[in-house]
């Protein structure tokens, strides 16, 4: 026998728990279904499309809705004989109009007819673009998702316009922005906005309920019969409603449990499987997160887990400096002004490490933020395992950690 043989026991079909598994329905999201078929209905009637931007936070279906009904809408306009093309982009790691327009153009190109990353006149870059939409003709739905990744909002005016300046001649563009930044709009020119967003929809986060609808739905392909139990279902939606309404995380949460459950052999999932799953997320989340800080980054966390442990959060960054000096100076190294240190504050808040919350005391008080802490502190002294030993401990941490340093 081998190390490796199949498990039938749990799993039926593990992958219907991932991101990119594209469900036959879409539950949880009938609003905003209705409000995207009908700024989609152009595109059946033979129009220009609308230009459509969807805002909300990551794991709430923007670009699951987006897969779903982009699909139907090629399926439906081929009944009608209106030709539809679709076109996705994920934006995260383009920051430029240019670059965008590159990555545009090698997506409709074939493999051997590639353009470089740099190195064109831009008027070229963007005539070899309306060359290539124009050779595909009909209509065109291009998909921006992580928009807000881009800089510079040129593109993002050009395609809506480029048919009424006459660049395009054979084919009708829209397009659809997706975006977790709720004030992206905001840092758009005013030309930008006028063109780009004729339809704007917003997606809530997920309530308890409506987690739980998506994790059946998962859960009938996933798993065997009988093997998820209601209570478990229940436990990974409450779960995911408190985190952030984030569907990601609660098709993660069940996935992991039932990991956890092979790994045991276990008959079926438990809800101890569920907070053994949630842990075990946790930890690897920190660790990732805390990994990828600079040794300023572990001292500044290190002095925030200080004063959390002494109940002293939330606490304004002042306070936070004054901690972090002495931190440095344990570890024998020179502090940052307070300019830097506040700059990885922030970057602690944007991985949800700590938390950042604004306060205005109005004329006599002014306007400042407040840290916390928003992690597990002892998965964090554990990540931080190496900066404890140099710094040392105070008697707060000593007792969460258990042990002396």
């Amino acid at each position: 026998m081998g190390l490796f043989e199949p498990d039938t026991d749990i799993f039926r079909n593990r992958d219907a728990l991932r991101e990119d598994y594209q469900p036959e329905e879409i539950v949880g999201r009938d609003e905003e279904l209705q409000q995207y078929i009908a700024a989609l209905q152009p595109v059946i009637n033979g129009d220009q499309p609308s230009n459509i931007f969807l805002y909300g936070k990551a794991g709430v279906g923007k670009t699951a809705c987006t897969r779903y009904l982009l699909d139907q809408l090629k399926s439906d306009a081929a009944e009608y004989d209106i030709d539809v093309t679709t076109i996705r982009t994920n934006c995260e790691d383009l920051s430029t109009s240019y670059q965008v327009a590159i990555q545009l153009i090698n997506e409709l190109r074939a493999p051997t007819d590639q353009l470089k990353p740099t190195g064109y006149p831009r008027r070229q870059v963007n005539e070899w673009l309306w060359e290539e939409l124009d050779s595909i003709g009909g209509t065109i739905v291009i998909v921006f998702d992580e928009v807000d990744h881009i800089e510079d909002d040129s593109i993002l005016y050009q395609i809506p316009r480029a048919r009424a300046n006459g660049n395009l001649s054979e084919c009708k563009v829209g397009i659809i922005g997706i975006s977790n930044d709720f004030k992206y709009r905001e840092r758009l020119s005013s030309k930008v906005q006028s063109s780009l967003c004729e339809k704007e929809l917003q997606f809530p986060a997920y309530d308890a309920n409506e987690l739980r609808d998506i994790l059946r739905q998962r859960a009938e392909i996933a798993f065997y019969d009988g093997v998820v139990p209601q209570e478990v279902i229940a436990k990974c939606a409450a779960f995911g409603a408190k985190d952030a309404g984030d569907a990601r995380q609660s098709l993660d949460l069940l996935m992991e449990a039932g990991d956890i459950a092979v790994e045991e052999n276990a008959a079926k999932l438990t809800e101890a499987h569920v907070d053994a799953a949630r842990t075990a997320l946790e930890r690897s989340r920190i660790a990732d997160g805390v990994a990828g800080l600079t040794q300023h980054g572990h001292l500044v966390l290190y002095a925030l887990v200080m004063i959390h442990e002494e109940g002293d959060t939330p606490v304004r960054a002042r306070t936070i400096q004054e901690r972090y000096e002495v931190v440095c100076d344990r570890a024998a190294t020179d502090a940052l002004v307070p300019r830097r240190m506040r700059d990885h504050l922030n970057e602690l808040a944007m991985l949800g490490i700590a938390s950042r919350v604004e306060r205005n005391k109005g004329e006599v008080g002014g306007r400042y933020y407040e840290y916390a802490l928003d992690t597990n502190p002892e998965l964090l002294l554990e990540a931080l395992d190496e900066t404890v030993d140099i710094v040392g401990v105070t008697h707060e941490v000593q007792r969460r950690l258990g042990r002396s340093h």
